[in-house]
């Protein structure tokens, strides 16, 4: 833990110019009479502290001094502090803030980069991502409530193992208990998280997550075009990035998507019913057949309108 903490420190007084000694003890949660014995032991090592007196000092290395910036290029350093920050923005992690402080030392001078990452969270509970990081690294069974794709609200215990983030979106990895398997759940639909003081042991030779099935199944997909109208050109293009695409001359656009299973995936149907008006399915017809159905049931919410 000491040394942890004397390597923290020099780093710390790498990136700012003077930090006093009860700013560094309120920081490590010790007394500043440890702080001056840390300093001394730095001093030792061959670090260069500088001592500044006066109502602002403190401590603070040799103007100069700098870490050897041989190991990392700038690109690599830039890139990843770009995705540490957003790291620990979502989990609030003080290590990752850390981790960024050493980056910074064998960085250049002024930080610029041409990379940014947000890694969407408001598709979660606030507390969910944190809950089950600090579920995984302490291997406490969770349990929460789970609406699943058949949109059936189920209670779930679970051994979590790892977080994903893909397709915009995070899932949790792990083994289910309730179904005796390893599943994976998207995070959005996980309701009322609850760590347990259960624990579980490690695991061994844990199966990958499965692939995406469109990559399994390619000859079992189905294309589907849609026509959309002018006013949808863009939602349409964020939803589906790699299909084939064709511009008319009245400012429409057809687009070809092979789908897997199209006439049972409910995913699809509700994406191509946010388009509104903006959005016509031309083949598969029962698929055309699928979504004036889904139109019909849902003005008879409205018949007293």
């Amino acid at each position: 833990m000491k040394l942890e903490r004397l390597i923290s420190i020099i780093y710390k007084l790498l990136n700012h110019e003077v930090l006093s000694a009860s700013t560094l003890a309120d920081e490590f949660q010790v007394s500043q009479r440890t702080i001056y014995r840390d300093i001394d032991v730095i001093c030792a090592a061959g670090f260069p502290v500088v001592s500044y007196q006066g109502t602002k000092g403190g401590y603070g290395m040799m103007n100069g001094y700098k870490m050897d910036k041989s190991l990392l290029g700038s690109y690599d350093v830039n890139s990843l502090i770009t995705v540490l920050r957003s790291l620990s923005s979502v989990f609030e992690d003080e290590r990752a803030q850390g981790t960024i402080e050493r980056l910074q030392t064998i960085g250049p001078e002024h930080l610029t980069t041409s990379l940014a990452v947000d890694l969407e969270t408001l598709r979660t509970e606030p507390d969910v991502l944190p809950h089950l990081r600090t579920a995984i690294a302490k291997r406490n069974i969770v349990r929460f409530e789970y609406i699943n794709a058949e949109n059936e609200r189920t209670t779930r215990d679970m051994e979590p193992l790892r977080l994903h983030f893909k397709f915009r979106n995070w899932y949790v990895y792990g083994f289910c208990r309730t179904r005796g398997d390893y599943r994976e759940f998207r995070l959005s639909r996980l309701m009322n998280l609850r760590l347990t003081q259960e624990s579980f042991e490690p695991h061994h030779g844990v199966p990958e997550v499965a692939a995406c099935s469109n990559k399994d199944k390619q000859d079992q997909l189905e294309d589907v075009v849609v026509r959309i109208g002018p006013e949808a050109l863009a939602e349409a293009m964020d939803q589906f990035h790699q299909v084939h695409k064709q511009f008319h001359a009245d400012g429409s656009m057809t687009m070809r998507i092979p789908v897997y299973k199209p006439l049972s995936a409910r995913w699809l149907w509700t994406l191509l019913l946010s388009f509104g008006s903006g959005a016509e399915v031309l083949e598969p017809p029962l698929l055309r057949a699928i979504i004036k159905e889904q139109l019909q049931n849902t003005l008879k919410h409205y018949e007293e309108v």
